[in-house]
């Protein structure tokens, strides 16, 4: 065998680490993809289901349905504790138990009647911000027909009427027979008789 041969025998081993080591050195991300998602330690839910919970929540608290039911559990519970036999209480005076719960519920109601309020000031702003935009498009109809009306106005006390007309010719001809142009010139529209109410039409 020639050293030559040999020499590329040894050659080609030398390549296959490289080629190795570029099978597994990691690819880059390509850009026109989206990047997986990653994974979260946290618990994901949706604020806008809980949210709408947290709403229904408060609305029931500020039912008196609630009220009811939570003075009747009260009263319940500090009878059962007082009358029933001792191996069956199982919350005795001062009620300690009943005050955790009590206490319990408050921590939990507050935010929750916060978080509710909260969505209704932002439903509220947005209702008062479509309310300013509406109000701010009716003045600038109210504007524009403003205006338009106007200038119609305005045109209208341009045009001239045929009353007007029939005047202007009435003087004019009068005019010309002063100045003694012949006989008396009758206005052909004096000849026929018009019904009433014409001239207020052609108005």
């Amino acid at each position: 065998m020639t050293p030559e041969r040999e020499g590329s025998r040894d050659h080609g081993r030398e390549r296959a680490p490289s080629g190795a080591t570029a099978a597994t050195r990691p690819r880059t991300p390509r850009l026109d993809q989206p990047r997986p998602p990653r994974r979260r330690l946290l618990p994901e839910w949706d604020p806008d289901a809980f949210g709408r919970l947290s709403e229904r929540i408060a609305r029931f608290l500020g039912t008196g349905r609630f009220i009811v039911w939570m003075t009747v559990v009260i009263i319940v519970w500090v009878v059962w504790n007082v009358a029933a036999p001792v191996h069956l209480r199982f919350d005795q005076y001062p009620f300690i138990f009943l005050t955790l719960a009590l206490s319990l519920q408050a921590s939990y109601a507050a935010p929750l009647i916060l978080l509710a309020q909260n969505r209704q000031d932002d439903r509220d702003r947005v209702n008062l911000e479509q309310d300013r935009k509406q109000n701010e498009r009716s003045i600038a109809d109210t504007e524009y027909l403003t205006r338009e009306i106007a200038a119609l106005r305005m045109g209208l006390g341009e045009v001239a009427t045929r009353d007007w007309i029939r005047t202007e010719l009435q003087d004019m001809l009068k005019e010309m027979e002063r100045r003694g142009h012949g006989g008396p010139v009758v206005f052909p529209a004096e000849r026929t008789e018009r019904p009433p109410g014409r001239d207020a039409d052609d108005r």
